[in-house]
């Protein structure tokens, strides 16, 4: 059975479907080695305020607009097979790419164009009412070349902490050269490039408030010690779609995932911890912190 066939699916029941949404996990070397941006949510944010994230959010009805094909460096057509869902539509994978670029842009002003995207003098991250027609104004393509995709998660039918349900893309991109992070001050408070381990670290710390999805990319981008590893990784991987499910350790709440023998699916997804218990208001490996790294 193929990986893709395995994977679990988001349940058809009464449930409140996930929404489905697209995240990046934007990656640079710097001195210690690999490091990858987080964003923190503004404290007031009515979803998932104060948290550290990768920069991401919903996908619109737009980014599946048939105008976009002009201005993606690929056709539509061969989105699903980059994927490695070959069942989507290819406006659904389409609105996946975009979602994913509009939202770094949005979010940390950093574009995935094969031409400058200039601001005007003094316009905040975020003022996007027509990024489309920005794109084409400046004779830009969206390089969907420079998202490769990593996983996919799927938020529990009854999620720990009471989270909104998404069914999000996480795709891997490489901080354009020359490129500076100019987050979105209206959404987001802060921004800094941290090692994966330090970001562990200093979750472990409560310094810093993460959740599942970036908890376990951390620990699986931590395997790598630049950027160019963790890019190679993905050239023939088929992403791994991930539903936790959530049981009870105790009197703690926890989550296990593929490879965990209380999972329905048998094959390991992900490096790292198979299980996580919500401790005090934060998750962690049942061994401890060394967890994240065997």
């Amino acid at each position: 059975m193929s990986a893709a066939a395995d994977s679990p699916q988001p349940s058809t029941g009464d449930d409140v479907p996930p929404r489905n949404a697209a995240s990046v996990i934007l990656v640079r070397d710097g001195a210690p080695g690999l490091e990858v941006l987080l964003l923190r949510r503004h404290p007031n944010a009515r979803v998932l305020g104060g948290l550290h994230v990768f920069p991401g959010g919903k996908v619109d009805a737009e980014d599946a607009a048939p105008e976009w094909a002009a201005l993606l460096d690929q056709a539509p057509s061969g989105l699903p097979a980059r994927l490695g869902e070959p069942a989507l539509t290819p406006a659904a994978a389409q609105a996946l790419f975009v979602a994913a670029a509009r939202e770094l842009w949005e979010e940390a002003g950093i574009a995935l164009a094969d031409a400058p995207l200039p601001r005007a003098a003094g316009e905040p991250a975020g003022a996007e009412p027509a990024w489309r027609a920005r794109l084409a104004k400046a004779g830009a393509r969206l390089t969907t070349a420079a998202l490769r995709p990593w996983s996919r998660w799927i938020t529990p039918r009854q999620p720990p902490v009471g989270t909104p349900r998404f069914d999000t893309r996480f795709f891997l991109a490489c901080l354009p050269r020359g490129a500076q992070v100019r987050y979105d001050a209206f959404e987001m408070s802060d921004s800094a490039w941290m090692t994966p381990r330090e970001a562990l670290s200093r979750y472990w710390a409560r310094e810093i408030e993460l959740l599942p999805p970036q908890l376990m990319g951390l620990a699986h981008l931590a395997r790598h010690a630049d950027v160019a590893s963790a890019w190679a990784e993905l050239a023939d991987r088929i992403p791994p779609c991930i539903l936790p499910e959530p049981f009870l350790d105790g009197e703690h709440r926890a989550l296990c995932y593929p490879g965990d023998e209380r999972h329905p699916v048998r094959a390991r997804a992900l490096p790292g911890p198979t299980r996580l218990r919500l401790v005090d208001g934060r998750f962690e490996p049942f061994d401890g912190f060394e967890g994240w790294f065997r």
